[in-house]
């Protein structure tokens, strides 16, 4: 069985090749504005259940991973 390489990591590598021709180019912008989109969607779902871990106070744990990761996503940024 074969693993399929993810998107990112195939196009990061065809970037890395000296011949690899403008093809990567154009296809890691596609994938990076993906990657992008799929991120805020994230993002938002974190943010979701922050605000219900505030709501609902039993879930302070849940609370500070999602803060931890929110912050750490906007690190990035």
């Amino acid at each position: 069985m074969t693993d399929k390489q993810p998107e990112a990591l195939r196009l990061a590598n065809a970037l890395e090749w000296p011949f690899s021709g403008p093809a990567p180019l154009k296809e890691a912008a596609a994938e990076l504005r993906r990657l992008y989109a799929l991120n805020q969607e994230l993002l938002e779902a974190l943010r979701e259940i922050e605000r219900y871990a505030i709501f609902e106070r039993e879930d302070a744990w849940c609370g500070e991973i999602a803060r931890t990761a929110i912050a750490k996503a906007q690190e990035q940024v």
